[in-house]
């Protein structure tokens, strides 16, 4: 009797989610297969039928979690009261994270990329598909605080995306190397005070 009609056992979303705390806190290299396994609580076969080989299953994470953080800031911009409010809040919502747990782990994508940089060509596609979707949210926030008049019209958009998604990676491997909230809340000051 053929399995295709069978219910899944488990939840694929929060074993994935398990998955991807997993190569977030270890990195993809250090991460093991009885990592894995023990974190999705799923057999070795279950794993590979579901979400087929371990890179496979980190590229699935990497884009649950670059839509998760796209629609977060999708909304936040949404929300925010100005374009530059938005690229405030993100900046200082980073600057929180200096010396806690959450800042310790990074950002997922800024972490991989730091790993793998161009060494694999399938995972670069995968990180730089998800950089994209941010970089226009970025764009979006500069052309609004352009028309609120809180940066200059001659700035080129994108150029401040590629700017802020630098400044990002920056604050974030600061954080990382063990920087204290104060280092991190004058350097976001010198970061918004460039964008003017």
């Amino acid at each position: 009797m053929s399995n295709l009609g069978r219910p899944l056992e488990f939840n694929p979303e929060k074993v994935l989610d398990a998955a991807m705390d997993v190569f977030w806190c270890k990195g993809y290299e250090a991460t093991s297969l009885t990592n894995l396994l023990e974190a999705m609580e799923l057999s070795k076969s279950s794993l590979y039928q579901s979400f087929g080989s371990k890179q496979q299953l980190f590229e699935s994470c990497l884009n649950r979690y670059g839509n998760w953080l796209h629609r977060n800031m999708a909304k936040e911009l949404e929300e925010a009261s100005s374009g530059f409010a938005f690229i405030e809040n993100i900046l200082a919502s980073i600057a929180n994270t200096a010396q806690l747990p959450e800042g310790n782990k990074g950002c997922l994508m800024v972490n991989s990329t730091i790993e793998f940089g161009q060494k694999d060509p399938i995972i670069a596609a995968v990180i730089a598909g998800n950089l994209q979707p941010l970089s226009k949210l970025y764009i979006e926030a500069v052309e609004r605080a352009q028309d609120e008049g809180d940066i200059p019209l001659d700035a080129d958009p994108q150029i401040m995306a590629s700017y802020l998604h630098v400044a990002v990676g920056g604050l974030r491997t600061m954080i990382k190397a063990g920087a204290d909230k104060e280092s991190v809340e004058g350097t976001v000051n010198l970061i918004l005070k460039a964008l003017k």
